[in-house]
């Protein structure tokens, strides 16, 4: 099918999605999981398809990102699971009150209609995306990365045929045929049919998306994170936070790309995190980090001259960019001037230093002596997000149930003209 015509049918759709009942959608998202567990084998062949035609251009980490196990399809249905535990927010009254001629004014939470998501090659977002989207209330487009296509098609055929068990419409999920830069584009100008598009993906797809969209749009997702160690930081900690932030997982949006260091604990703690990161991890047999070192750390430590471009890019791989500073407020003026609002940490023990940091870092989640690995709707009790929001209008960090509704007005009255 074209793009205008699964977009045609996303439309009409999303009636008789917005009347389901909250116990019709959670009973079409049970049917979804089980569907999903149903087709594991289905899933994997096309995902095995997927991994294989990409094995020699793309690297290990973003292979991670590909691959699909039976542990990660069960995942994902437990994902679709947890998301029936949520509160339906469609129906929500917001507000209330009652004006002096007797009309009765409420705030009511409704579904946006057309959700369009567009993502990269991260094929358990489509199973997140259309959990969050049809529990909303909304209808779905779903756009993947051509390196993914066969693995989401698999998924959406799997989650359709569970709507379809019920006797309800499969045009709730649906996947674009064209992967295609002109596909996206066709995407982004349909004002007729979507009406909220939200890009989950790297610096070049969210740009593209903010430059060329007609359709309103919400910027999720780059994340060129920050861990400041301060001068009064435990550095033990601190080397715990780090270890996570960058290496639990870095091909995702959440994970630290730069390690900013106070001047006086430098000569003591860029030892300690060479020998973590590196030296350590290549004993127990990991993938070392590669420390891209500003000028003065690369005299502290050996590792690779950072370069200005270093401290404006996210990896989404084992390199970290280290810059030394001379107290929270340069560490914060470095932020301001790489951030990409998504997340950043201080490891402090100077309640001041992180009082100072958490109200100058104008991120969408900022912490304090914990991991940024934590921006996330599970980790923040939303269940799992549709994508991490670094603007700030409509919805910022982890965007969940709620912030896929907006809001309508109702009025009841008795005959009251104006």
């Amino acid at each position: 099918m074209t793009t205008l015509e699964i977009l045609k049918q996303a439309k009409a759709a999303t009636a008789s999605l917005a009347l389901l009942t909250a116990q019709q959608k959670n009973d079409a998202l049970l049917s979804m999981a089980d569907a999903l567990e149903s087709s594991v084998e289905e899933i994997l062949s096309a995902n095995e398809q997927d991994v294989k035609a990409v094995q020699d251009s793309m690297n290990s980490v973003m292979i991670d990102r590909l691959r699909l196990t039976r542990e990660r399809i069960h995942a994902m249905a437990e994902g679709i699971r947890d998301v029936v535990k949520l509160p339906d927010p469609v129906g929500k009254i917001t507000d209330s009150f009652t004006r002096p001629n007797g009309i009765k004014v409420s705030k009511m939470r409704v579904p946006m209609g057309v959700v369009a998501i567009i993502y990269e090659s991260r094929p358990n977002v489509t199973s997140d995306a259309a959990a969050l989207a049809l529990k909303s209330g909304n209808v779905c487009v779903l756009r993947g990365g051509k390196e993914a296509y066969r693995s989401s098609t698999a998924i959406v055929d799997a989650m359709r045929q569970g709507l379809a068990k019920l006797g309800l419409s499969q045009n709730f999920i649906n996947i674009l045929e064209d992967t295609t830069r002109a596909g996206a584009n066709e995407l982004m100008t349909a004002t007729e049919y979507v009406d909220l598009l939200i890009p989950r993906g790297g610096a070049g797809l969210i740009r593209a998306c903010v430059e060329n969209a007609k359709v309103p749009c919400i910027q999720t997702g780059t994340g060129i994170c920050h861990v400041y160690v301060d001068e009064k930081a435990d550095l033990a900690i601190a080397l715990n936070i780090i270890e996570n932030a960058k290496t639990s997982r870095p091909s995702v949006c959440n994970a630290e790309e730069v390690c900013i260091v106070a001047r006086s604990v430098a000569e003591t703690f860029l030892p300690m995190l060479k020998k973590r990161l590196v030296e350590d991890r290549i004993a127990n047999g990991q993938p070392p980090v590669e420390l891209r070192l500003d000028g003065e750390a690369i005299e502290i430590i050996d590792g690779t001259p950072a370069t200005d471009a270093d401290f404006d890019t996210e990896f989404l791989n084992y390199i970290l960019a280290v810059k030394i500073v001379s107290d929270v407020k340069e560490a914060v003026a470095h932020i301001a001037a790489h951030s990409t609002h998504h997340s950043d940490a201080i490891i402090t023990a100077d309640q001041t230093a992180a009082s100072y940091f958490t109200s100058a870092v104008d991120s969408a989640a900022v912490y304090v002596n914990a991991s940024t690995r934590f921006t996330d709707g599970g980790e923040f009790g939303l269940g799992c997000e549709i994508g991490i929001s670094t603007q700030k209008l409509h919805a910022r960090g982890p965007m969940g149930l709620e912030e896929l509704t907006t809001y309508k007005y109702v009025i009841n009255g008795n005959g009251q003209i104006r």
